[in-house]
């Protein structure tokens, strides 16, 4: 017999070899009809494969995010079957499950796909798996997997099999189709009700723009018609707030190809946007005891070699510059963190500067591939808010619990209510991705699992998301529309103190190495931008909005009076445009509230004679005519309400 702990601490005895999905079925037949995945000892595993000793076990339903990673990788499979049955030929590479639904990369020969096979490949996906057929998974020697793969031409599954370690390979098999896959997945395909082909893009094999071009099909599936349904229903909606429609209606940002693809240009009422974000949270870090920094866009790319950032994202990015009289190196500045190691060794330090808190926005520079590029959200040059505290071990967990306050009071302000917190930690079976001792990264990890219990912060963990220098935790906000989106994170770093031989005195007169804690609350401004304008659907917070007033005479007669009821708005700190334009009003009205901006005021002769304003509020409508005080007054609570909630 074998124990099985389950999440809630008990423990059940089962014979050996039970398999995941006959102790669900232990539990409740009903529960072994809805789950989808289970780990076992915190490790991804098939739901039909056998477990040989004592282990502690987690169920996952369609609610939980590894429920519907298996649900949608096993799709990919699904849908790579039905592209091998349409289309004779085709050769695949990768179909990972992502965040909403999955793809495949696929080499389609002499076929091809447009948007009108759509249809025609969605009606293919719900015949194969109606069929009912199992998900199999088998373990395969290196040897006999070339073989096969190499026997039906898959020359980039053979080349992914090269860099496999024999003895850890595996394929899964449906029906007629078998792929190269580690798993995990459903035990069969009649869960899967509902499909949609969403898109087609180009992708070059393994992210390399000197490699073969291949077609990405993308798609998204559930267990129930209705959700398919309630979802496009949201992919309406989402098309209509689209960030870079948004932004360009509202004259926020804009891109040129003379200037390079991936590098945004911020528009007057997108910087003053943007200045808004900064200086909100510039107050915040002053209460905090931040300082504030300024370091250059480039670096000699000796510095990125010590901190271990050319090492591990050098092909990321951009070409170094040369300069030949000196004949050194330098790279436009991937990361700020190393620029701050510098500061902080400028001068010999002493424990009573720690913690040292430095913060920029920084702008950094990646070189993203050019079919990856999206709006604002994957962009080559990005500014973070960053912050690097530089402490002591023992100040670490006081530190971090601070920093999860200001990522509690920006995303209560900006009403991102909705957010999951995750731990991601270092992957203890493959430490070649990581630097530093096992002794440093376990002191890490704890101070981060000890700062969520003490905030009572219900974080998930996830093996393999750390940054190679360090665990970190990650925010997971979810928008309006229920997608989620990575904002804030934290990460705790005791690596690259020591690579940068970084030391302070203490109250021993002994030489210590400090601790660092980076940390970015919005992430990056771009992203964080795009995310809030979706979000919001362009209808910032008042207190934010780059234009909160708009003032609208309905005649050319009255130009005057709205120019002095502008300025006398702002004298109350009011951020106040006049639309002059000889225009109609209900025309003025409609281009004004299509620019998303809060308040109209209509005046005409009647509110010029009282001296009042007519008051309609985005979305909501006419709010009839007032004084200008009260009207001052009425915004200036409405502002103070939003922020200090």
């Amino acid at each position: 017999m074998i124990n099985i702990t389950f999440p809630d601490k008990s423990v059940k005895q089962f014979e050996v070899g039970v398999t995941p999905l006959q102790i669900a079925e232990s539990i409740s037949p009903r529960l072994a009809q809805d789950v989808l995945a289970a780990s076992v000892n915190e490790q991804e595993w098939d739901l039909t494969r056998p477990i040989d000793s004592d282990a502690e076990i987690k169920l996952f339903k369609w609610e939980d995010p590894e429920g519907k990673h298996a649900f949608w990788h096993s799709s990919a499979h699904l849908l790579a079957e039905a592209l091998q049955e349409l289309y004779p030929g085709v050769k695949f590479g990768i179909g990972p499950a992502i965040d909403n639904g999955f793809y495949y990369d696929i080499d389609p020969g002499d076929n091809q796909l447009t948007a009108d096979d759509f249809a025609k490949i969605e009606k293919k996906m719900l015949e194969l798996a109606q069929k009912k057929s199992d998900i199999i998974r088998r373990d395969i020697t290196k040897t006999d997997a070339l073989k096969m793969f190499g026997d039906r031409g898959e020359e980039y599954k053979c080349e992914l099999i090269s860099e496999l370690e024999d003895g850890h390979i595996t394929t899964y098999t449906q029906g007629n189709f078998t792929d190269l896959c580690r798993g995990p997945h459903i035990p069969n395909t009649s869960a899967i009700k509902a499909v949609k082909i969403t898109s087609l893009a180009g992708a070059y094999w393994r992210g390399d723009e000197k490699r073969n071009q291949l077609v990405r099909v993308y798609g998204i599936s559930f267990p129930k018609k209705k959700m398919l349904d309630e979802y496009l229903v949201l992919l309406e909606e989402a098309k209509k707030r689209d960030h870079r429609k948004l932004g360009k209606e509202m004259e926020l940002f804009a891109f040129s190809q003379n200037v390079g693809a991936g590098l945004p240009l911020w528009l007057p009422k997108g910087a003053a946007l943007r200045d808004r974000l900064e200086q909100f949270l510039r107050k915040i870090q002053k209460q905090y005891g931040y300082l504030q920094v300024i370091t250059p866009h480039i670096g000699n790319k000796m510095l990125y070699v010590t901190s271990g950032h050319y090492a591990k994202y050098g092909k990321d990015s951009f070409q170094p510059i040369h300069t030949p009289e000196e004949g050194e190196e330098y790279l436009l500045k991937p990361m700020n963190c190393p620029h701050h190691c510098e500061i902080f060794r400028a001068y010999p330090r002493s424990y009573r500067e720690l913690p040292m808190r430095l913060a920029e926005f920084g702008t950094v520079y990646r070189y993203e591939q050019s079919g990856e590029l999206h709006g604002l959200t994957r962009v080559r040059g990005f500014t973070q808010d960053d912050a690097h505290i530089f402490c002591a071990p023992e100040q670490i967990k006081d530190e971090f619990l601070k920093v999860m306050d200001i990522i509690f009071y920006i995303f209560k302000a900006l009403k991102f209510d909705n957010f999951e917190a995750q731990i991601s930690l270092r992957d203890p079976k493959n430490k070649e991705k990581y630097i530093g001792s096992d002794e440093n990264w376990h002191l890490a990890e704890e101070a981060i699992i000890e700062a969520c219990e003490e905030k009572g912060l219900n974080a998930r963990k996830e093996l393999g998301e750390a940054a190679f220098y360090g665990p970190k935790l990650d925010f997971m906000v979810k928008d309006a529309l229920g997608r989620r989106w990575q904002l804030g994170t934290i990460q705790v770093d005791y690596n690259l103190p020591e690579r940068f031989q970084l030391e302070y005195t203490g109250a021993d007169n002994q030489k210590h190495r400090p601790v660092m804690i980076h940390r970015a609350p919005f992430g990056s401004l771009e992203r964080f931008v795009a995310v809030l304008l979706e979000h919001t659907a362009g209808r910032f917070p008042l207190w934010l909005a780059p234009d909160q007033v708009v003032v609208l005479p309905i005649s050319e007669k009255f130009n005057d009076y709205a120019f002095d009821v502008a300025k006398q708005l702002g004298q109350y700190d009011i951020r106040a445009i006049v639309d002059d334009r000889n225009e109609k009003i209900g025309r003025k009205i409609r281009d004004n509230e299509l620019k998303r901006i809060p308040y109209l005021l209509i005046v005409g002769e009647k509110e010029a004679q009282n001296a009042e304003i007519s008051v309609r509020k985005q979305g909501e409508g006419d709010k009839g005519s007032m004084k200008i005080t009260t009207f001052a007054e009425l915004l200036a609570d409405e502002v103070k309400k939003s922020i200090n909630q």
